[in-house]
């Protein structure tokens, strides 16, 4: 059997491929599918792909065949674009009210030459926004930093003189032997109350008030060891509060714990002489933290002795010979 091609041969068997090779039908795939996707493009392209189908049917008679029969005719070809559009996705429209002005469909951009970036200038320091200052307090347990002192007190010390005289008039002292035995011993309590004259005893001021506590009996000294709570009350002047030791047989110093009135915030030290215990004592105060004191309070004293006495208008305490208002 003859065609125009000349005698009949058969088709030669394809050649063997390895299994990373294609088939030329491969290469077919996307143009068919460009003709499906683009049907507008469909004249050239047709034409285009039967041409090269041609001119390669001498190898790929076998595998292009079946290809040749899917592409379409001219006719057909001319009905693909309303096929395809038939099969498009619907579309919907939206009205709106127009505002008068024309929206463009795509955002305007700006020139690049109209932006404009702030660049930091590195020699600038920042701007840092104001706050309001606040007051910190930083401590540590273990600073060795020095805290100075905020105390504004006054720290000039003022000598003052007085007399604790007990005329036993006021049953004072008296002795509470809570420890039971014959001889004075730890824990007997002994309040007391006396009258107190200024330095050079001629002023009646006021009185002592307080309670000793026995810690000690000393027998070689024949006299005794108290701790001592009392204060000296001075009329309208206010009062001076002491705590120490108390010793009957030598002087001692106790402290000066506070007072009121003018003694307000007052410190230092106070130091005791036994005269004829407990019946004459002298007090040398050593003040500091208060303002100056009024020239009532201080003078020059009469040396302490066991003879001393005060003035019979000091012990009347006539007006002229007592402080306003004294303690008694």
């Amino acid at each position: 059997m003859l065609n125009s091609c000349g005698p009949f041969r058969p088709p030669p068997r394809p050649p063997l491929r390895s299994a990373t090779s294609r088939p030329a039908s491969f290469f077919l795939v996307f143009p068919l599918l460009s003709i499906l996707l683009f049907p507008q493009f469909h004249t050239p392209y047709s034409s285009s792909i039967r041409l090269l189908l041609h001119e390669c049917s001498d190898h790929t008679q076998s595998s292009t065949r079946p290809f040749l029969s899917l592409l379409p005719s001219t006719q057909e070809a001319a009905l693909l674009p309303s096929f395809m559009a038939s099969l498009r996705a619907p579309t919907f429209s939206l009205n709106l009210p127009s505002s008068g002005k024309t929206l463009s469909p795509l955002p305007q951009t700006r020139s690049l030459k109209s932006l404009k970036f702030p660049i930091p200038n590195p020699t600038k320091p920042p701007k840092v926004a104001a706050f309001p200052l606040r007051h910190t307090v930083s401590a540590s347990f273990f600073s060795n930093n020095k805290q100075t002192s905020s105390d504004s007190r006054p720290t000039k010390v003022q000598e003052m003189c007085v007399y604790e005289i007990n005329e036993r008039d006021r049953n004072s002292p008296a002795y509470l032997r809570l420890s039971q035995k014959e001889v004075n011993s730890l824990g007997d309590l002994v309040p007391f109350s006396n009258k107190v004259y200024h330095g050079n005893l001629e002023k009646r001021l006021g009185i002592t008030a307080g309670i000793t506590i026995l810690i000690q009996h000393v027998p070689e000294r024949n006299g005794d060891r108290y701790e001592a709570i009392y204060s000296f009350y001075f009329g309208d002047y206010g009062h001076i509060s002491v705590q120490g030791a108390y010793l009957t047989y030598e002087d001692t110093y106790l402290a000066v714990t506070g007072g009121s009135g003018i003694f307000t915030g007052v410190y230092g030290k106070v130091k005791l002489q036994q005269i004829v215990f407990p019946f004459k004592l002298f007090y040398s105060f050593y003040l500091q933290g208060i303002p100056d004191l009024p020239k009532e309070l201080l003078g020059k004293p009469v040396p302490p002795s066991p003879t001393v006495e005060p003035t019979p208008a000091a012990k009347a305490a006539e007006p002229h010979a007592a402080v306003k208002n004294y303690t008694n």
